[in-house]
């Protein structure tokens, strides 16, 4: 128990940590775990500094979990953003670390870098729930926002579904937009993917739509979505709220989470105008087979996921798992030379 293991970005991408079939898996395993209800998931705080003038992605965020099963483990994510980090800095918008511990002492055992991972799992939500609540032979996907969020959600969308023939993107900095489309050619050269001049025609040309922006008002109107359009809502404040009211079915991780922290659904609920009652359901139930996911191929679906912890602890740990078995990471000590800590409150 004096022992942890350290794994920064490279030692992750080395135990399989940039390849979307992990977190997939890790994270259906997950979702199938909150429809049972084997986990805890206290709702996440959000530490905010200028709330009154600050921007929407302005945060940073505790995210606490335990997950059950067969390997049950516990943990946290602690991940802080910056809007303008990328144009100010030039730097990443976020960053964070996951700490892992041992459910039998509470101990920690292990501190993953968490900017990978928390985007890779994102990523998973998203293809879990084009798997469920997409058409069927989709081929057209469409991406608003060209960051680096969006290169991780395009990755794993690509990589998951070999039939996508188009792919739209759309940013408000077109030559961003024009350097992300380059780099999916150079690895997807069997996509047709072509700069949009507009979010409006990125959306309507999609059957399947991410929204991966830092946008804190929201600009997509239900009338720009096509018959049997999904749209995963990653980015939470695009979508406006006729979306909500009108669109056939409408999916959240997580009930708590989603009516909180004055996103759309909880403005919606505020007013009067939207309820749980409303909502068809969580991802995890259609992921547990307890509702159907997609029933015809005119349905316009929404997945609004918050992100939930026992998502990135899930992922985490499988990563942790696979580095373990590789002799991958550094070890540190927690208490240097001792063997034991002495007992604190």
């Amino acid at each position: 128990m004096n022992k942890m293991l350290y794994l920064n970005r490279e030692d992750i991408r080395r135990a399989g940590g940039d390849s979307s079939e992990l977190y997939v898996q890790a994270v259906s395993h997950a979702l199938a775990l909150h429809a049972e209800g084997d986990f805890v998931q206290p709702l996440k705080p959000y530490l905010r500094v200028n709330e009154q003038s600050g921007h929407i992605a302005d945060r940073i965020i505790a995210m606490p979990a335990h997950l059950g099963g067969d390997e049950p483990v516990s943990g946290i994510k602690w991940i802080g953003s910056k809007h303008d980090n990328p144009s100010r800095l030039g730097a990443e918008r976020a960053s964070g670390v996951i700490v892992l511990n041992d459910p039998q002492s509470n101990y920690p055992i292990a501190i993953l870098e968490a900017s990978l991972i928390s985007g890779m799992r994102t990523a998973a939500v998203t293809v879990i729930g084009t798997r469920y609540l997409a058409k069927k032979q989709f081929a057209a996907l469409s991406c608003i926002g060209c960051g680096a969020i969006a290169g991780m959600q395009m990755q794993a969308m690509l990589e998951q579904f070999p039939a996508i023939k188009t792919l739209q993107l759309y940013d408000l900095n077109a030559a961003a937009a024009e350097r992300f489309a380059q780099r999916l050619r150079e690895r997807f050269n069997h996509v047709d993917i072509t700069v949009a001049g507009s979010a409006e025609e990125a959306v309507r040309s999609g059957e399947v739509i991410v929204t991966c922006t830092v946008a804190d008002q929201p600009y997509i109107p239900f009338e720009w979505l096509q018959k049997g359009a999904f749209v995963s809502n990653i980015s939470i404040m695009d979508l406006q709220k006729d979306v909500f009211l009108r669109a056939d079915k409408i999916v959240v991780d997580d009930w708590q989470q989603a009516n909180r922290e004055k996103k759309i659904i909880h403005q919606l609920v505020t007013e009067g105008n939207y309820s749980r009652e409303q909502l068809y359901g969580e991802l995890g139930e259609l992921v547990a087979g307890r509702k159907p996911g997609r029933e015809n191929d005119e349905e316009i679906i929404v997945l609004n996921p918050m992100g939930m912890a026992i998502e990135d602890i899930a992922s985490a740990a499988e990563i942790y798992r696979k580095a373990r078995e590789a002799g991958i990471g550094s070890e540190l000590e927690l208490f240097g030379a001792e063997q034991a800590a002495p007992s604190a409150g």
